[in-house]
């Protein structure tokens, strides 16, 4: 039922009209991993802008054993990019902290995806930018994101469309099929996606659309998760007094 001609053709429009309206000579900035979002989002930006006004960054910390991923991207769409690894940033930040603070697992994996969007931030300021949001809504139905990391961004092109039809764009911009069909990973715990989540996203993608899963042991698990991470997807609770 996902009409991938008419929604590419809707989300170009809505990239244009979105830097119409708040930039129409600024650049979009793009955080380049190689995977099949940032493929996605960047090529849906060079459709909306042309390939002069898209800027990657390449945001390695040490050594990434897939970086070619990410090479293969820029030079295929022809993008203008920079690489900057954040690996000194990363350790300086850990070396930092006072000696009687030990940082929990789950801050020292989300640390690298924070320093990335502050990263983009510098870039995109200094190139006349705006960063692009690279979430899509299955990873974001599940929390699948770091706030104030990858879930940052000025503007987000693919937050209403899942996995699959994120990978079916990627095919309708002639995109290499290694990068849209790659398997995911998050960069981070050197895990895959679907070890991180116990599910695959086939399986979540049907749910979210249809309401239709297999195993009430998923569901309940895909349900707890959407759940307890929905605060990443509001605003941030404000105070107001009553004057």
């Amino acid at each position: 039922m996902f009409d991938v001609e008419k929604v590419t053709r809707q989300c170009v429009d809505w990239i244009r009209n979105f830097f119409s309206e708040n930039g129409s000579d600024c650049n979009a900035v793009v955080g380049i991993s190689g995977g099949k979002d940032s493929s996605v989002a960047a090529a849906l930006c060079v459709e909306a802008l042309g390939k002069d006004r898209v800027i990657g960054v390449l945001m390695p910390c040490g050594q990434q054993h897939d970086i070619d991923a990410a090479y293969m991207l820029v030079n295929h769409l022809g993008i203008k990019h920079y690489e900057v690894n954040i690996k000194d940033a990363v350790e300086g930040v850990k070396s930092s902290m006072p000696k009687e603070l030990s940082l929990t697992q789950q801050s020292l994996t989300n640390l690298p995806a924070r320093i990335r969007m502050t990263t983009l931030y510098a870039v995109s300021q200094s190139v006349n930018g705006r960063v692009v949001n690279t979430c899509n809504l299955s990873e974001d139905w599940v929390g699948y994101s770091t706030r104030y990391g990858d879930a940052a961004g000025d503007f987000s092109p693919m937050c209403h469309l899942t996995v699959t039809e994120v990978k079916e764009i990627g095919r309708f911009l002639g995109l290499p099929s290694v990068l849209v069909d790659k398997t995911p990973i998050d960069g981070l715990s050197g895990k895959t996606d679907e070890d991180n989540l116990g599910f695959t996203y086939d399986v979540l993608d049907r749910y979210i659309r249809t309401g239709e899963i297999d195993s009430q042991e998923t569901k309940q698990l895909i349900d707890r998760r959407h759940k307890a991470n929905l605060f990443k997807l509001e605003l941030m609770p404000q105070f107001k007094p009553e004057i």
